[in-house]
């Protein structure tokens, strides 16, 4: 497997990107724990998390796919649906006043590479020989 690790790392300092715009809204807040009535902090949190929710599952698809043998150039299609469609949901979702069409556009993004994903899995699935054999 060589392709989905790339995705994998660039994705890793993509959520720490994420992470620390969270950690310093809190500094700037002084709030340690959830969102302490902030709309700001509570914004930074939200695209942290629909991060967090959407990208391991696209990951783990994308991996999937590439151990069943699915050519490279695929793969390379779905990490970057994945990585555009994460980073243009997180600019859209992340600005204020919210970027509505960077936001849907984002999530249409990911939802293909999650439907790519899936869709190769099952047609790898179900055209794999039984039990392993020729």
């Amino acid at each position: 497997m060589s392709v989905t690790p790339v995705y994998a790392g660039l994705l890793a300092l993509m959520f720490i990107l994420l992470s620390v715009r969270v950690i310093g809204m809190r500094r700037a807040a002084r709030v340690a724990l959830g969102d302490g009535g902030n709309p700001a902090l509570l914004r930074r949190q939200r695209v942290h998390g629909n991060f967090a929710e959407y990208a391991p599952l696209a990951l783990l698809l994308m991996a999937l796919a590439e151990l069943q043998g699915l050519p490279h150039g695929m793969i390379h299609a779905i990490g970057i649906l994945l990585l555009v469609g994460r980073a243009t949901h997180a600019y859209g979702a992340g600005r204020e006043p919210e970027v509505f069409r960077a936001r849907i556009l984002g999530m249409a993004l990911t939802f293909a590479a999650l439907g790519a994903g899936a869709v190769a899995n099952l047609g790898g699935a179900l055209l794999a020989p039984p039990f392993g054999g020729p």
